[in-house]
């Protein structure tokens, strides 16, 4: 199978669209596929290129058997709204431009965020004359109105009807969760078209190992329970509650909280933990996905969150499959969908959104219940591993992949008769 994907984000790139995209690709290409990955200088989160890398108009690079094509784009940091917009739709703009340059393909799959990319799909399916399947990780423009980055009026209206016109017209669409797929049925896609393919962990790299303390002792966190945010400082996680629940613990010193990422909110955050004096709060940078496992096997506890809104009930952060794969129980702060697969799994405790005091008081029930924490991390590992190895996930994609390649060349077969028949009368 020849395969166009189109990602606004991919590696050196650490986010959660870039490591999905790559675990997929990966996979796809060591069973024998020719996978193209159509992205972007890498950039995220601050706008600045990766050292290595230079914003052209084309440049091509091979990375783990996966062809990988970088376009131009408007560079800009993950916060802002115009640049960002110009950001999103210059890559639309550079993916239509290079369609015809792009190898021969049975199938071109776009995933959103962001909506231009997803977009972008469509135009380079039809000059391809090659299906279109759909990859849908965030509800667009639900998400960026519940980030604040957007007031609903007139062009909120048009990126719904086009949102909308996106689920009806793809060959396929692949949601990442049971309510995402709700939603687009629920707004005129064909329900046989649509396939939840939820997020999962890579199991040969996120694999519980025993810690040898030395990230611990870089850090001084040696003989301390430590709970870790790891991933976005974005407008949607209020993390505020991370440094709320640390002014609270301030003196439990055997307790400390560790943020290690990068995004919109990161500077004011690091602002706000010095005003205060939260010496219990490390933060470090955002970290090449190489050292992600390491850094989740040298805590003892991982916290996923997000603010407290209705949208946040129909997603499934990626961090807590590769928290869960590492036997990390989990202090969740989300409600809806995720809650209830952590519930499911027994794989940690769950709080409410934005509760810096129920954050504190499950931070301190792990601290104080070494037993407790094992029993979740275990139950968790185990769950992921029967339900959400990203292996099987990649293998059930290929099988979306392939209806879709089926299915269009039965339509253009039924077509070419069709044709036939109305020349002979």
């Amino acid at each position: 199978m020849r395969i166009i994907f189109l990602t606004h984000y991919f590696p050196p790139e650490v986010n959660a669209p870039a490591s999905r995209t790559m675990e997929h690709a990966r996979i796809w290409a060591k069973a024998g596929h020719e996978v193209t990955v159509i992205t972007c200088a890498p950039n995220h989160p601050t706008g600045r290129l990766y050292p290595g890398y230079r914003n052209r108009l084309w440049q091509t690079e091979v990375l783990d058997g996966v062809k990988v094509v970088r376009l131009w784009t408007l560079l800009s940091p993950n916060e802002g709204f115009l640049l960002r917009s110009l950001n999103f739709m210059s890559y639309l703009l550079s993916a239509t431009a290079a369609a015809p340059f792009l190898p021969r393909a049975d199938v071109v799959v776009s995933t959103s965020p962001q909506f231009f990319c997803g977009l972008a799909g469509y135009t380079v399916s039809r000059i391809k004359r090659r299906p279109w399947v759909l990859e849908i990780r965030d509800l667009w423009p639900e998400s960026i109105l519940t980030a604040g980055a957007m007031k609903r009026g007139w062009l909120v209206r048009m990126l719904e009807g086009l949102a909308n016109w996106s689920y009806r017209t793809a060959d396929r669409v692949i949601p990442l969760t049971d309510s995402f797929r709700q939603h687009v049925v629920a707004r005129g896609a064909a329900a046989d078209r649509v396939t939840v393919i939820k997020n999962g962990a890579d199991l040969g790299e996120f694999v519980a190992r025993p810690d040898d303390g030395s990230f611990r002792r870089s850090l001084g966190l040696e003989g301390k329970f430590v709970a870790a945010y790891v991933g976005t400082h974005g407008m949607c996680h209020k993390l505020e509650t991370v440094l709320e629940a640390a002014r609270l613990l301030k003196d439990r010193r055997d307790i400390a909280f560790l943020m290690v990422g990068g995004g919109a909110e990161r500077s004011k955050l690091a602002a706000m933990r010095e005003s205060t004096g939260l010496d219990n709060v490390v933060m470090l940078d955002q970290q090449p996905k190489s050292a992600m496992a390491g850094i989740l096997g040298a805590t003892d506890a991982s916290l996923v969150l997000l603010k407290k809104d209705d949208l946040f009930k129909t997603v499934l952060p990626s961090k807590m499959f590769e928290a869960m794969a590492m036997r990390r129980p989990i202090i969740l702060g989300v409600e809806g969908e995720a809650c209830e697969l952590i519930e499911a799994a027994g794989a940690g405790l769950a709080i409410t959104p934005e509760s810096a005091e129920e954050l504190a008081a499950a931070v301190t029930r792990l601290a104080d219940d070494r037993e407790l924490g094992a029993r979740l991390g275990a139950s968790g590992c185990a769950h992921v591993r029967e339900r959400y190895d990203r292996a099987k996930l990649a293998t059930r994609y290929l099988d979306v992949l392939d209806n879709a390649i089926a299915s269009a060349r039965s339509s253009r077969g039924r077509d070419a008769a069709r044709s036939k028949t109305v020349v002979r009368r």
